[in-house]
């Protein structure tokens, strides 16, 4: 810092600048110096707090210092007007550097960002949202459990594709239109949350290089499904910035788009990027800091996105002290990371004083850190018109009651606990109103001052806020829990004496079954992958010794041709056809693929063929049995990878389709089972819990997708699973997916 001073201040100042640092340690400057401090010119880019990443620095005499690093001082009012001119002069010449024009926010279709203050990202996945015995959405019943565990959200992100997306050529728009119902199920559903007062955003994947390429360029193609969906908005994963072609490709089609990065776009596109993800992970300190897009734009929406964190105060907190939201995330991917009691509680008190205060927390005034009489409380003050709102946080461990803030005197002014729902009466104290209310221990405050009667808005907040705040936050667990897991059941067939035709018989045998989930993100955490009827909990790595009874299972995966005579003697007429043998014409497959094996059917399509054969759906560890044999070896043929027992790897966009099941016989298994790896994915088993369902796929596929490791990935080893997230017949149904079966033997 000194040495930016010795530029611009003459030799005397520096000297006594210098002196002043050497008898009192950075952090413990005299009011003098920081006076200087406060007068100083301000040059283009001379700024002594600039953003790291995406927050702004308190200043300096914010945080408690030991005695080793100078002791502690605390901030006064000089030191405060001196942090606050040096970010307003940053905002000011940033906006000059960058051409700012914030036009974007004043379009009567975005003003809904400014509340949008609690989004999920919700996995199609999740059972709570669609109903696959019913074959409907359930949109409703979705928003009530969100309403009953934490108050109920503003906007949600409707999340489709990863990791789905890349086990076929569907692009991200094709796993839209896949959804139950296709585009016109997806609209309709759409109007459910509008009717809710809830808006709708995707996810955009500018990763996704390597399936179907779309008719039209990106930003046309993506504001032309959004318009006939009516959409809200769009994520853009993995994006720092989502260009500005997009958002004028949504207004050329005169439906536009609100446009969310997940990661901090430049400050220019802020003009055309009107929300934002905060993603603070490892950022978050005692004393918060100042979110620069919500400095830089006011009615910028920032959402708080923590998704692997298991504790969501500091989420909660810093999306306060800032006027901003919080992703609440729970669905990451299939694994449930839910929000704790608490956790809940609290964001229903915060979301509900958000959105009753909506307006001031827009307001170009915000200042943040107001002055507070006890450390480790945090104020912001967001003046509007000749009312002014104060939301606060408590930092500390500890409750704080009594006298709290300190604002000018105003003959006729009252104040309002909007967090506890009563009016305060102030002390007089000099030319000061000393405010005393109390805070719970990491908890929320609000103070609204008004000349007024209370709208008849902050009236339902308050008498809202005091129903809600009438328990402590402390009452409600804080203790975070996994949900248990548990196998669907596979009932027995009727055991067979003999091989039944095209069967191999599966001796059995005592069997350490090892095989390990693999999945892009999760590492080990508890959740990640499934929890096997053994274990306590889904977890990523498993191994178990086990008796594996005798068997026969289908020496091939079945083909079209066997699919076919299923259909015509069952009459089989699945209740969701959407996707059903999306390959077939006129009812047959297409010539010359009699004995490739059936894909595009789901695991309610297999299980229905398995019940007419008589047969059945073979659980993992059978299916890795039959592969692997006693010897434990790697690959259905042996330890080392054979390109010659597989089908070539498709790696191009539009797919050639699979080999005929008796290709490759170098791939058979110790049993002489054929074709278990490489050609289509093969159904096993079934998990599910009370918020997601996934079928484990063994065997991979012959299709490789390029470009990205987003994918859906692969598990060629006998030691491998994949794990398909399931939703519905017409959206878990792929092109590389089939099944083979297996009969229980006396």
């Amino acid at each position: 810092m000194l040495n930016r001073f010795k530029r611009f201040v003459s030799t005397t100042q520096y000297k006594e600048a210098h002196r002043a640092s050497v008898i009192r340690p950075m952090g413990r400057f005299s009011s003098g110096f920081l006076l200087l401090l406060a007068s100083l010119p301000l040059f283009p880019q001379d700024t002594h707090y600039a953003p790291k990443n995406q927050l702004i620095p308190a200043a300096n005499c914010l945080s408690l210092k030991g005695a080793w690093e100078g002791g502690y001082v605390p901030c006064d009012p000089v030191t405060h007007e001196a942090w606050l001119k040096d970010i307003r002069h940053w905002r000011l010449e940033r906006r000059i550097r960058i051409g700012y024009n914030g036009w974007r926010y004043d379009q009567p279709a975005l003003q809904w960002i400014r509340s949008s203050f609690i989004q999920p990202q919700m996995m199609v996945q999740d059972r709570y949202f669609y109903d696959p015995v019913a074959c409907k959405y359930s949109v409703d019943r979705y928003l009530d459990d969100l309403e009953k565990r934490y108050g109920g959200i503003d906007a949600v992100l409707i999340w489709p594709t990863y990791p789905n997306m890349g086990i076929d050529n569907r692009n991200q728009q094709d796993m839209i239109r896949a959804m139950p119902g296709g585009i016109a199920g997806v609209k309709q559903m759409i109007a459910d949350f509008h009717r809710r007062g809830v808006r709708v955003l995707f996810p955009m994947m500018m990763w996704d290089q390597g399936t179907r390429e779309p008719e039209a360029s990106w930003p046309q193609a993506i504001a032309d499904l959004m318009k006939q969906i009516d959409a809200d908005g769009i994520n853009g994963d993995t994006q720092d910035g989502v260009p500005v072609a997009f958002s004028e490709a949504a207004e050329k089609d005169g439906h536009p788009l609100a446009f969310e990065p997940e990661g901090s776009p430049s400050d220019e596109a802020l003009a055309w990027n009107v929300m934002t993800w905060g993603q603070y992970g490892g950022q978050f300190n005692f004393v918060p800091g100042v979110d620069r897009f919500r400095w830089l734009e006011s009615r910028h929406m920032v959402n708080i996105s923590d998704r692997w964190n298991r504790n969501k105060t500091d989420d909660l907190q810093y999306a306060f002290f800032n006027g901003e939201g919080w992703e609440s995330w729970e669905n990451i991917w299939g694994i449930w990371n839910g929000i704790t009691p608490r956790d809940g509680e609290a964001t229903r008190r915060m979301a509900t004083i958000e959105r009753g205060i909506a307006p001031f927390l827009t307001s170009t005034d915000w200042e943040p850190f107001y002055p507070t009489h006890r450390y480790g409380v945090y104020a912001s003050r967001w003046p509007l018109g000749d009312e002014t709102v104060w939301t606060i946080v408590n930092r500390n461990e500890y409750n704080i009651e009594g006298r709290q803030i300190s604002v000018p005197a105003q003959r006729g002014m009252r104040y309002f606990d909007l967090y506890h729902g009563t009016e305060l009466k102030p002390e007089k104290e000099a030319d000061s109103a000393v405010l005393a209310f109390q805070l719970e221990a990491r908890g929320f405050g609000a103070i609204l001052a008004t000349h007024n009667e209370p709208s008849a808005n902050i009236h339902n907040l308050l008498s809202a806020m005091k129903s809600i705040t009438a328990k402590p936050l402390a009452s409600y667990p804080s203790e975070w829990k996994t949900l248990p897991q548990k196998i669907v059941a596979i009932e027995p067939t009727k055991p067979a004496a003999n091989p039944p035709a095209n069967m191999v018989k599966i001796t059995g045998g005592d069997y350490v079954f090892k095989v390990e989930g693999i999945e892009i993100e999760g590492f080990d955490d508890i959740g990640v992958d499934v929890q096997y009827p053994w274990e306590d909990m889904a977890r990523r790595f498993h191994e178990h010794r086990m008796q594996i009874k005798p068997f026969y299972m289908d020496k091939f995966p079945i083909t079209n041709a066997e699919f076919k005579d299923f259909i015509q003697a069952a009459r089989y007429e699945p209740t969701d056809k959407l996707n059903f043998l999306r390959d077939w014409k006129n009812g047959t497959y297409p010539d010359g693929w009699a004995n490739k094996p059936v894909t595009w059917v789901s695991v309610e399509d297999a299980r229905a063929y398995a019940k007419w054969a008589g047969k059945r759906l073979p659980h993992e560890w059978e299916w890795q049995f039959a592969a692997q044999g006693l010897d434990g070896r790697k690959y259905p043929w042996g330890n080392e990878w054979q390109a010659s027992a597989v089908p070539a790897p498709d790696q191009g966009r539009t797919l050639r389709g699979p080999d005929e099941v008796d290709a490759h016989p170098a791939g058979a298994s110790p049993f002489g089972v054929m074709d278990m790896v490489g050609n289509v994915w093969q159904w096993t088993d079934e998990y599910i819990d009370d918020h997601t369902r996934g079928g484990i796929l063994r065997g991979g596929d012959y299709y490789q997708p390029q470009g990205s490791i987003w994918y859906f990935p692969q598990a060629y080893r006998n030691d491998q699973h994949g794990k398909l997230l399931l939703m519905a017949p017409s959206y878990d149904r792929a092109a590389t997916l089939g099944f083979r079966c297996v009969v229980d033997a006396q």
